[in-house]
């Protein structure tokens, strides 16, 4: 069985932690570790390999951390713009043997029950070879209206219920045969792509077109055009298939499920100390009861606070009492509206190459800790509104200004003039690190024109 992680979205109901350059799935929220690595350890237990659908940024995010858990040939389907969940299970699944089993999970749940979790995975894996669609039904714990419901018949599929109001959620829970719709599904590659053709053909023949003009290289992965992406309609695999298709089954599913949708629901998942609050070595609690803390960089000092969230990151800090946590989108559409930058880049950004840090930001100037992988380099680039100056902290940096190419050691430095073309790359074995200091009248990340990248980026 092959478990097919689907990583889209962006997570900004958990703003500041999550952005779009480092959404909640690969952030790491569990002392290092994301939620994406938790879901590919937690799914080999029956999945032998993975594929992964991203974004092109999400793209190395994914790749390093599947390394990290010891994943090496899994596959990769890049979509330049986001479909929703049935074109990009549609044209996964067209690249696969037709009776490959496929675990379809998204890759920011949370699921602690692992023994009944492998449990339901083996039975879906039952009936999916039996030619069968099958959904997750999440036994409820709380008449929650945030998600959609399944009402069922043992395993067979009743009808699939919109998110309810309370007092019908409370008569779902009463009822006990209606289930929570996970977004986790099991199925034969064929089998979904025969009830594809029948209740959404329109959906099959424009992504069977996109990937017939993909980019598809060896050891690379698959890359789908923009034009060619969004001629497929965009449309979720619940609508578009297990609605209306007669081939479904339910698993009933008690595993301990969480999509994490806030961070009152974050909360839940952390360990509390006698106060209720979450563990956090930074945390002075002074007279404060069941809040939600988060900060490593300073010590937070809290007095007499109860059920209130505190959020600090070092370019942002959220307050607010824990119950208005789904709120922070709201906050977040107003970043957008001014046009601000947090809602996407974080103090330290992921990049194939390595990464870099924000270490202060002005109108005029911007220094930024780089780090570079071994035997990576950055792409030929130049900029049009900035100059920049280099030092060499640690590592022996290849740089290339012009035409010159020349080496600069711990200690030194390089000055690239406004408009020159350059290079930064690491021929060593250990990180190169360096402090880079632009000065311009525009120091933003979009001024960057590539002539040459070993990433494929525009």
């Amino acid at each position: 069985m092959i478990n097919l992680i689907l990583c889209g979205g962006n997570g900004t109901r958990l703003w500041p932690v999550s952005r779009s350059l480092m959404p909640k799935q690969f952030a790491p929220l569990f002392d290092g570790q994301s939620l994406f690595r938790k879901t590919v350890v937690t799914n080999s237990a029956v999945c032998d390999s993975q594929f992964i659908v991203s974004n092109a940024d999400q793209f190395f995010l994914a790749k390093d951390q599947l390394e990290a858990e010891g994943k090496k040939g899994g596959k990769f389907l890049l979509e330049p713009v986001g479909r929703n969940t049935a074109p990009a299970i549609a044209l996964a699944c067209l690249t696969m043997d037709p009776d490959e089993i496929v675990l379809v999970s998204p890759s920011d749940h949370v699921i602690r029950k692992k023994e009944e979790y492998k449990s339901v995975l083996l039975r879906a894996q039952e009936l999916a070879k039996e030619g069968y669609l099958v959904t997750f039904g999440i036994t409820p714990t709380s008449p929650e209206t945030g998600y959609g419901y399944i009402e069922a018949d043992g395993e067979n599929v009743k009808r699939f219920v919109e998110k309810p109001d309370r007092a019908t959620a409370e008569k779902y829970l009463l009822a006990g045969n209606f289930y929570w719709n996970s977004g986790i599904f099991c199925f034969k590659a064929k089998t979904f792509l025969e009830e594809l053709k029948q209740h959404s053909p329109d959906i099959l023949e424009a992504s069977k077109k996109a990937l017939a003009s993909a980019t598809i290289e060896a050891g690379e992965p698959i890359r789908i055009a923009m034009d060619d992406m969004k001629a497929i309609p965009s449309n979720s695999i619940d609508y578009a298939v297990m609605e209306k298709s007669n081939k479904v089954k339910v698993v009933p599913s008690d595993i301990g499920w969480s999509d994490l949708g806030s961070f009152d629901s974050l909360y839940g998942e952390y360990p509390h100390d006698k106060n209720g609050n979450n563990v956090n070595p930074r945390h002075i609690a002074v007279g404060s009861r069941n809040s939600l803390v988060m900060g490593t960089q300073r010590a937070i000092a809290t007095i007499d606070l109860d059920q209130m969230l505190i959020v600090d990151t070092p370019d942002a800090l959220l307050v607010a009492p824990l119950s208005s946590s789904q709120k922070v989108k709201q906050v977040v559409e107003e970043l957008k509206a001014r046009g601000s930058d947090l809602i996407s880049v974080p103090q330290t950004v992921n990049r194939p190459w390595g990464t870099y840090s924000v270490l202060e930001s002005t109108d005029r100037y911007k220094m930024k800790r780089i780090v570079v992988k071994p035997g990576k380099r950055l792409s030929l680039q130049k900029h049009l509104h900035r100059s920049e100056h280099w030092v060499v902290v640690s590592g022996t940096a290849t740089v290339t200004v012009g035409e010159r190419i020349f080496y600069v050691r711990p200690n030194e430095s390089t000055y690239i003039p406004v408009g020159t073309a350059h290079r930064l790359q690491n021929e060593g074995k250990l990180p190169l690190v360096i402090v880079e200091v632009q000065v311009g009248e525009y120091t933003g990340e979009d001024d960057i024109i590539r002539m040459e990248d070993d990433f494929h980026r525009n």
